[in-house]
């Protein structure tokens, strides 16, 4: 297959900063490889085709109080998907390491790591986690923010690791995904500050400001009702028998009897 200028031009000048760092990765596959490539097995697989942050975004939505994070979440993470694989992936057509190299290809084997489709630059995986992440960390705090890094680096680590993409290829994706969680929040904010303008006057804003799971009744408040025990059903039952036994009770009979004296 015939590489496309862009794919030659990053060959090029990310030549040095790739080899260095899967050098590193293939190292510590040969040094540690029986814990660290489940692991990583482990990372990429969580973060295919970014489902797992969609399932969040989801979840999140459902919830009023994080109804703002799980459309941010989602918007962000669609942000960086239609960079990624809609407009540069197969634009670039880089070939993965694996696939390009022979040296590249030994050490994919020796990990063990499985087969890849689509082309390698930007990555996928990278973009998503640091889509999500970043979208996550705008609307929630600073307090999301280290986490947030810290599982985006693991990501972008063990997509080396596995041989599956360039260090070049995750640092653009990751660049991708920060510009797309970015973008997210800014519609998102302009999005719900129109639905706060409307609220009270227009059901649809209300429905999709307060609607949800935090709507219904909580589940300790219906456990706090006491039914009535079995004894104080039976009470009541008799004695509303006896009082309607009393009401029926024609008063014919009590004349007659007096009048018998």
């Amino acid at each position: 297959m015939t590489m496309t200028a862009e794919a030659m031009w990053l060959n090029s000048v990310f030549a040095g900063y790739d080899n260095a760092i899967l050098s590193f990765a293939h190292k510590l596959a040969e040094i540690a490889g029986v814990v660290l490539t489940p692991l990583f097995k482990l990372i990429s697989l969580l973060g295919e085709g970014g489902i797992l942050f969609f399932l969040l975004a989801v979840i999140l939505i459902l919830f009023p109080r994080w109804r703002k994070t799980g459309v941010c979440i989602f918007g962000a993470v669609c942000c960086g998907a239609l960079i990624t694989n809609i407009l540069l992936k197969d634009h670039i057509a880089r070939l993965r390491p694996f696939e390009a190299s022979e040296l590249y290809r030994q050490w994919w084997q020796f990990i063990g790591s499985p087969a890849e489709e689509g082309f390698s630059f930007p990555s996928g995986h990278v973009t998503a986690a640091a889509a999500a992440c970043t979208g996550l960390s705008l609307m929630q705090g600073r307090k999301w923010v280290l986490p947030g890094a810290i599982w985006v680096l693991l990501m972008m680590f063990s997509r080396n690791y596995l041989m599956a993409h360039y260090p070049s290829d995750v640092l653009f994706g990751m660049l991708i995904g920060v510009f797309s969680g970015f973008v997210a929040a800014w519609i998102t904010l302009l999005i719900f500050r129109v639905l706060e303008k409307r609220s009270g006057e227009s059901r649809a804003a209300d429905f999709l400001l307060y609607t949800g799971f935090e709507s219904l009744p909580d589940p300790k408040s219906l456990k706090s009702m006491k039914l009535p025990s079995k004894k104080h059903a039976r009470r009541e039952s008799s004695s509303h028998v006896a009082s309607h036994a009393s009401e029926s009770r024609p008063e014919s009979a009590g004349s007659s009897y007096k009048g018998k004296h």
